[in-house]
């Protein structure tokens, strides 16, 4: 319902052009409360009942501190990786026609539907040093399984798709009337590309990579059975929240995953002032 406000004061409430707004609000409170904010209480809740020193004593724990900087490291490193990649993906399926394309979309998807533990084993028998890719780079001095260069392989499979699928409806939508206007003003292709292109697409670009690494930072399927789980060298965050639920170290656990919680959503508020300066500065996404 709105109001419309009459010279005498009055106010007539008429109907809202999209009715329900209320109930809609109500059940998407309702919804997000009860499956993010309780259980984010929840780990706040239970690592609050630690006390200050307690949580510290295992935040700045050095296994913890170690696993920590694997998981945010690693993810950082496929994140970043995936956008140059994701966007060149994105840019032949949108701009190109050939030949089994439909096939190529479709794959791009593959990562969605494969159980990450299936992903984890089948990047493992590749990269092992007895494996098909591993066993050409062993003699190189190269060792991907069971090294940090394994988890970011990991991490790139599963957070390739996020950056493609953001990207692309963007890029389909873009006017190619403008990159055929600066060709005409003397662009070359690379000056059309940074100066046209890419400004409509960063505010698409910094959500992909937004998703990809968040994606990264709670994997857990895919990785540990390519990272070795090496203390102090391969091993993940997640990984050691198993291992102290494992050992009934609740508190533990919970503060390594608060531990993460505050790392994530400082990394996500700092990404989405960035998206909000890019669109401000381009003029795109609002």
């Amino acid at each position: 319902m709105t109001s419309i406000g009459l010279a005498g004061g009055w106010r007539i409430k008429q109907p809202s052009v999209i009715p329900g707004f209320g109930l809609a609000l109500g059940f998407t409170l309702t919804y997000l409360s009860l499956i993010i904010l309780l259980p984010l209480a929840g780990v706040v809740w239970r690592t609050a009942s630690l006390g200050w020193s307690g949580f510290w004593a295992i935040a700045l724990d050095e296994r913890t501190v170690s696993a920590l900087k694997t998981s945010f490291g690693t993810s950082l490193v496929a994140a970043a990786i995936n956008v140059p990649f994701g966007v060149l993906v994105a840019w032949v399926l949108t701009r190109y026609r050939f030949p089994g394309r439909r096939i190529l979309d479709a794959i791009v998807d593959l990562p969605f539907a494969l159980p990450t533990a299936v992903a984890g084993i089948a990047l493992t028998a590749l990269y092992a040093p007895n494996g098909w890719i591993g066993g050409l780079l062993a003699p190189l001095g190269i060792k991907v399984a069971y090294t940090p260069l394994g988890i970011v392989i990991a991490l790139i499979f599963i957070g390739l798709p996020f950056v493609v699928r953001t990207v692309q409806p963007v890029m389909e939508e873009l006017s190619r009337e403008s990159e055929e206007a600066a060709a005409t003003l003397g662009a070359n292709r690379w000056q059309t590309v940074r100066r046209v292109i890419l400004p409509g697409l960063m505010p698409a670009i910094l959500t992909g990579f937004a998703l990809a690494l968040a994606r990264a930072v709670g994997e857990y399927g895919s990785v540990i059975f390519i990272a070795g789980n090496i203390p102090y060298v391969s091993e993940i965050a997640p990984l050691l929240i198993v291992i102290r639920l494992q050992e009934f170290n609740y508190a533990g656990a919970t503060a390594v995953a608060a531990a993460m919680l505050i790392v994530s959503f400082a990394m996500l508020l700092a990404i989405n002032l960035i998206q909000a300066w890019s669109r401000r500065r381009y003029g795109y996404g609002g």
